[in-house]
């Protein structure tokens, strides 16, 4: 048995520092949380590289006295908590004392500080957490952070951090939240010499948001107000007609800490189900305020999970404050009065959606917390219980028992009809009955019954189109007047820099439109007449889940699948001549069968399944 032997001060720093320290984004939380806590209502936040090499921290608060200095280096010093119980009640952002023991042990730090009222200030350096420095300085009221070369004494972790481009994206996000958590601070962050975001520290949180998110987003914004005795919520939340394809414009804050909580996002989620189409997310910032008592603290490094004592009244409440002003608000989206005509035919099927009317509004569901009903199944009614928090987030849908369902035929398994109902010259014989749910079409045709997916479909010829154009490199594009102008955040911004040559070679043209806006001049040829904004941020948010190395031809090749979300959706009207272009193209294809994620594009029913249904046929 090898021998048992204790590890060195150092590896132990090393270690503990891993648990704290992820990546430069890691230093920049502490550091800035360090700096609120200390009162500072003006920092400034500057890294080169993505913060691998550099990172400047600079912050007016109350400074450190220069003989607590050495101390606030060492592992579990904190001005904030003095024994266990005060995790009850702690209310500050860092609580742990761990922050400049980590950074300073897989770091190159330098300190300058000046507390209010002393004549100098203090020059500190420690390296590996070996001090090196310490001498008095002239310096302005505050501290200041010089944070160089992170991990340069562990290869380990150096080498699974990401780009400087990805790392210094973590980093806008943090301060972007930074800024939306604190609106009486005044927040600068810079990134290789460029200004990325400045805020005033004037409390006004729609002022950020625009700064942030553009001014689209601004313009779409609904201001919140709720509670009851235990919670209060406000901020601001978005029109349904903003949605992104993931939960990252998802933003709320209890207590002015930036969290994450399965509870909170299914509470938003279920208020704006019926105004959203299924995997689509809302805008929110909201603010809960609470009884730090109400909270079973999660002391883990990233402090990002906060469980709720009352997690049944967090949910409830925040929902019924969501229902109240999306039920009562007038969400008719604004149309120009003038619209540019097409110089060219549209290639490609689109009808607006019809705007919602106020006489039509969907019908509010009951405020309770939400049940999965099974279709067409008697079941006995079951006995209320206490929802709890787990229950609340981790619902399933009941299965119904397989002898209510009923299995329908796809196309591509009817051999014996499915080749002559694509046939042209069966056309004649074809008789389109019309739309069902503003999704399906019907049609006739001998003794069948055939349910087109005009979703599906329509994505299966864009889908075709476009790989026949990557085979052969020959794109086409089709300008656009006016140009669509798109509104990035910063991490939007660099995964558009990072494919824009695969958008270009597809026959999209963007350019820089000044900040953060950049205009989207053309689009390829087959795609021409849709929701060009909705498109370019639904591609955005998938390629951000792109991960590991891929050659040039297959991001082109994902960029070019992603393209086909341009397609016709469900709960979209269009008109019989539509579907029949819509038909023949689909006709045209050498598998029309399935959308290329699988899923049928026709399926069918024969008169005797039907007659057998209604009991005619015994």
């Amino acid at each position: 048995m090898p021998k048992i032997e204790l590890l060195t001060q150092e590896t132990i720093d090393k270690i503990a520092a891993g648990e704290v320290i992820e990546r430069p984004s890691s230093v920049v939380k502490e550091l800035v949380e360090n700096a609120l806590d200390a009162g500072a209502n003006v920092i400034t936040v500057e890294i080169k590289d993505g913060g691998i090499s550099f990172i400047r921290i600079t912050d007016n608060g109350c400074g450190i006295e220069k003989d607590q200095i050495p101390l606030a280096f060492l592992r579990h010093s904190t001005s904030k908590i003095r024994s266990v119980e005060d995790l009850l009640t702690v209310s500050s952002l860092g609580f742990r004392g761990e922050a400049l023991s980590s950074i300073a042990a897989v770091a190159q730090v330098e300190l300058i500080t000046k507390p209010v009222g002393a004549l100098m200030g203090v020059r500190y350096v420690i390296e590996g957490s070996k001090e090196k420095a310490k001498e008095e300085i002239g310096a302005p009221d505050g501290t200041t952070f010089l944070i160089r070369n992170i991990f340069y004494n562990t290869p380990a972790r150096r080498k699974f951090l990401k780009t400087a481009q990805t790392e210094g994206s973590y980093i806008s996000g943090l301060m972007e939240h930074m800024a939306l958590s604190h609106p009486n601070v005044a927040f600068k962050f810079i990134a290789n010499n460029q200004t990325k975001l400045q805020t005033s520290g004037n409390g006004n949180i729609k002022e950020i948001i625009y700064h942030i998110y553009g001014r689209d987003i601004t313009a779409a914004l609904m201001e919140i107000h709720g509670g009851n005795e235990e919670i209060t919520i406000h901020g601001f939340v978005g029109k349904p007609v903003v949605t992104r394809g993931n939960r990252n414009f998802e933003n709320y804050f209890i207590n002015g800490r930036y969290i994450k909580s399965r509870l909170i996002s299914k509470s938003i989620e279920d208020a704006y189900k019926n105004f959203m189409m299924l995997h689509q997310y809302p805008f929110t910032v909201l603010y809960l305020e609470m009884d730090g008592q109400l909270l079973d603290v999660n002391v883990h490094p990233a402090k990002m999970e906060l469980r709720f004592q009352n997690g049944e009244g967090v949910y409830d409440c925040l929902r019924r404050t969501l229902e109240d002003a999306l039920y009562h608000k007038d969400l008719i989206p604004k149309v120009p009065v003038a619209e540019e005509k097409p110089l060219v035919k549209p290639v490609v099927l689109q009808h607006a959606p019809e705007p919602f009317e106020k006489n039509r509004m969907p019908k509010r569901p009951e405020p309770s917390v939400p049940q999965h009903i099974p279709q067409a199944v008697h079941v006995p009614e079951p006995k209320p219980e206490e929802p709890d928090e787990k229950k609340i987030t981790e619902q399933k849908p009941e299965e119904v028992p397989a002898a209510a369902v009923t299995h329908q035929m796809t196309l591509a398994e009817d051999v014996t009809y499915g080749a002559q109902f694509l046939q042209e010259d069966t056309k004649a014989r074809r008789k389109i009955i019309g739309q069902l749910f503003d999704t399906y079409w019907l049609i006739e045709f001998e003794d069948k019954l055939f349910i087109i997916d005009q979703h599906a479909a329509h994505e299966k010829v864009l889908y075709e189109k476009t790989m026949a154009t990557l085979k052969t490199k020959e794109f086409s594009s089709q300008q656009l007047s006016p140009p669509a102008i798109l509104s990035l955040t910063m991490p939007e911004e660099e995964i558009l820099k990072k494919y824009l040559n695969e958008f270009e070679k597809l026959g999209y043209a963007v350019e820089h439109f000044g900040g953060r806006e950049y205009a989207v001049c053309a689009v390829p040829a087959n795609i021409f007449g849709v929701d060009v904004k909705q498109l370019f941020m639904e591609m955005l948010g998938d390629l951000e889940k792109i991960s590991g190395k891929l050659t040039p031809d297959i991001i082109l090749h994902r960029v070019a699948t992603m393209s086909c979300k341009a397609a016709i959706k469900g709960k979209q009207k269009i008109t019989v001549e539509e579907m029949e272009q819509l038909f023949d193209d689909l006709m045209k294809l050498e598998n029309p069968y399935n959308c290329p994620h699988g899923r049928p594009t026709i399926i069918s029913m024969t008169k005797y399944e039907i007659e057998k249904k209604f009991k005619r046929i015994v």
